[in-house]
């Protein structure tokens, strides 16, 4: 059996005219001769009456008290609705297609309500419907735990539910569909000669998203690239072939003679920093299992005997100075900071690419306020009225147009 793994976002399955779009996908993957699995996020966004962030206004979320189980129950209704509804139009175009939830289609998670993960899939019912019916749409961002509660597995879970039908399937590709055609050198947004990417290696796409690229969630590129099964990124709306993702030393991709593939970026974030004259390791403990406690995710670390420098979204900054103050530090806070990371396979072992990234950045104009680098990645830390600038100085002595 050759099977195909496609994922519908909100947007696509949002109204009947963007359905016809999806429909048309799946029926010229029939043409071609395979069986699919389609999963569905919920239909469009707030304010649309069956949007996750909709669902959960019904229950005055964040402002009431709710028990994460009950909003699991809640924001698993959205992707169950999508899946019923893209089956029923399905049918009326004889398809023969029927709908599962992620419990059905076999999906355990943790117990981490809200934030689950996948431990496994079984896939003997899925198996079995695709003996029946050529489409089986699953509602996608949720699952059960082994128990039987319905879970969720956070923002961006239906490309992990997508990914992990996928490699437990063996399925030859997994398509995920978005508004964009592929995944571009950096936001089009900002930066107006942005260039398309024919093809990025699993872990080029992988820094990306982390990174603020948001074409596909960073955790499904994980799953597919450990099952070495490739990926392809495309838009709901056209029949281009949108970006193919691989491993880098695959032969349908070469990335040998391409220093940087793009430049993303994360904007929103506050860093902070607290300067000590006592131990530092005393400090560094202090700080960061605070941090923890309170369940604040911290990123873009720095620290050296006399200080630990962090950042931190920015609407968690009243809440962390708060608790850095009761601890007895007096922190130096820079809201209002983007994060900008020049992503490439290519530079490992390359030198003189930080000194490209700190000139380009020094003509602009532009001051580095922090900075970090990988083996794939260069992030720097600039004001966020400088994060135009920054993104499209490092796009262009990249040369990325």
């Amino acid at each position: 059996m050759q099977l195909l793994v496609h994922k519908y976002g909100g947007t696509s399955v949002q109204s009947k005219e963007n359905r016809q779009h999806v429909i048309k996908h799946i029926k010229d993957a029939l043409v071609q001769g395979y069986k699919l699995v389609v999963v569905v996020s919920a239909l469009g966004r707030k304010p649309d009456p069956y949007a996750t962030d909709t669902l959960l206004g019904l229950v005055d979320f964040p402002a009431n008290q709710n028990a994460n189980r009950e909003l699991d129950l809640l924001m698993s209704c959205g992707e169950i609705i999508s899946s019923v509804v893209l089956t029923s139009e399905l049918m009326n175009h004889q398809i023969k297609a029927s709908a599962l939830t992620g419990a059905q289609a076999g999906i355990i998670t943790t117990m981490d309500f809200n934030y689950a993960r996948i431990k496994k899939v079984e896939t003997k019912r899925i198996l079995h419907e695709l003996q029946q019916h050529d489409v089986v749409v699953v509602a996608g961002f949720q699952g059960q735990t082994e128990s039987g509660e319905i879970t969720t597995i956070g923002r961006g879970g239906s490309d992990t539910t997508a990914a992990a039908l996928g490699a437990a399937l063996f399925a030859e590709q997994i398509e995920i569909f978005t508004d964009v055609n592929g995944v571009m050198t950096a936001d089009p947004r900002l930066v107006e000669n942005a260039r398309h990417l024919e093809s990025v290696s699993y872990t080029e796409i992988c820094n990306l998203a982390y990174q603020g690229a948001k074409v596909v969630h960073p955790r499904a590129v994980e799953i597919a690239m450990q099952a070495n099964i490739p990926m392809r990124i495309r838009s709901t709306y056209t029949d281009l072939p949108g970006t193919y993702v691989t491993s880098a030393t695959s032969h349908e991709i070469e990335i040998a003679d391409r220093l940087i593939t793009g430049i993303a970026h994360i904007s929103s974030i506050s860093q902070i920093k607290v300067q000590t004259k006592e131990a530092a390791y005393r400090v560094q403990s202090e700080v960061f299992k605070a941090m923890a406690e309170a369940g604040i995710s911290v990123d873009f670390i720095n620290m050296s005997p006399t200080s630990v420098i962090y950042t931190i979204p920015d609407y968690l900054t009243n809440q962390a100075v708060s608790i850095l103050e009761l601890l007895g530090f007096h922190p130096e806070i820079t809201e209002n900071c983007a994060k900008v990371s020049a992503v490439g396979a290519g530079m490992t072992g390359q030198p003189g690419v930080i000194s490209k990234i700190v000139q380009a950045l020094t003509d602009a104009g532009i001051e580095i306020l922090q900075s970090a680098d990988s083996y794939t990645t260069i992030w720097v830390l600039v004001v966020k009225e400088d994060l135009n600038r920054a993104v499209n100085a490092l796009h262009e002595v990249f040369e990325l147009s």
